[in-house]
């Protein structure tokens, strides 16, 4: 695949962490001129569960050191306040979706409509031809189909292709991965020779606007806010009521936790918002081998053309698994695997490979057997 690109101005997404630190140092390195913008997402008063952690991502800490390697490196750093967008796009859908029983993942939003759609329009008025984050990943052009494709980065441990898997062809024409041939401990080198602040910096692994990583304390806070009042229901096993149910928005598919105890290890199988119950059944249940999903983004492919054989993963740090994919009359997806599935959740992503190559994917939005 070609992936040079003529030297010229690029954006970059600087979180205030090593990756992007080092992906601006990186271009600088290779001629670009280098231009760093820090994302404010949201408002820690506004999302709660700050435990002291004004430190992660869109943080005052994080908004300092990202300017400090900017300073360090010499080029100009801007703070773009995209809070209103997020909330609407990003947290909003979050709060939507498990409100419907569904297990929303947020980064693939963010980084299809903010990242990336809100980058661009900033690369436009600065007139960069460009822009490049942190991501471990790869992205070039593929002279057989004339597509810009997504690969696996190099890092096997921190392959992010997952949650880029909503991004379109215009967007991939103008983006570029630095990271993509580093591993991380690589990064943290080049960091350190470059004296950036960020090189020993602690990864963040929870959802950014949920800082203390507990997503049922965000939703009652924010339906709290929304004087929204969340009904109990039915806990369903065997076809039997079993218990009680706190409110559909606080339970996903494979949980274990607040079902009660029922004499055998046992999951939440299905969540009917329609009837307000949840079901749960033993860890046969939750194999399933056929789903339908929506929203789809082909990357490598213009369109489906009869059954295509891919690795498909239904969630994050999932085994990629042989499947078999053919298209619904709605613009929907049929992926049916070779072998059962554990805990296939509508929301997620539905993530399709050929090797190393992102086809595209979709958002998982019905278990059909």
């Amino acid at each position: 695949m070609k992936s040079l690109h003529n030297k010229s101005t690029v954006v970059v997404a600087m979180s205030g962490g090593v990756d992007s630190s080092v992906a601006a140092a990186l271009l600088l390195e290779q001629g670009y001129n280098v231009i760093g913008v820090t994302m404010k997402m949201y408002n820690f008063d506004e999302v709660g569960g700050n435990v002291n952690r004004e430190s992660s991502c869109c943080g005052l800490d994080a908004f300092n050191d990202a300017r400090m390697v900017a300073v360090k490196l010499g080029i100009p750093h801007y703070i773009m306040d995209l809070s209103e967008q997020f909330g609407k796009d990003v947290i909003d859908n979050f709060v939507n979706e498990y409100m419907h029983g569904r297990t929303p993942n947020p980064c693939v939003i963010c980084n299809t409509k903010i990242k990336w759609g809100e980058l661009l329009k900033k690369a436009d008025a600065l007139g960069a031809e460009y822009i490049a984050t942190g991501h471990y990943a790869r992205v070039g052009l593929d002279k057989q189909s004339e597509r810009y494709v997504i690969t696996r980065g190099k890092d096997n441990d921190k392959d992010q292709t997952y949650a880029l898997w909503g991004l379109k062809q215009e967007a991939l024409r103008r983006t570029l991965f630095p990271l993509g041939d580093f591993t991380k401990p690589e990064v943290r080198q080049i960091a350190v020779k470059h004296g950036l602040k960020t090189a020993t910096k602690p990864e963040s692994f929870e959802i950014c606007f949920v800082a203390d990583d507990d997503y049922r304390r965000f939703m009652r806070e924010r339906l709290a806010k929304m004087n929204v009042t969340i009904p109990s229901g039915d806990i369903m096993l065997d076809g039997k009521v079993v218990g009680k149910h706190e409110g559909i928005p606080f339970y996903t598919i494979g949980q274990r936790s607040g079902i009660g105890a029922h004499g055998q290890r046992v999951y939440v199988s299905e969540i009917d918002d329609k009837n307000n119950t949840v079901k749960i059944g033993r860890d046969d249940d939750l194999h399933r081998k056929v789903l339908i999903a929506g929203d789809v983004n082909l990357m490598s492919i213009e369109r489906l053309n009869g059954d295509i054989r891919v690795q498909a993963m239904v969630r994050y740090k999932d085994t990629p698994a042989p499947a078999t994919v053919s298209a619904e009359a709605d613009g929907k997806i049929r992926v049916v695997f070779d072998e059962p599935k554990r805990a296939i959740t509508p929301g997620q992503s539905l993530v399709m490979y050929d090797g190393e190559k992102l086809l595209g994917g979709g958002i998982i939005e019905k278990i059909v057997e």
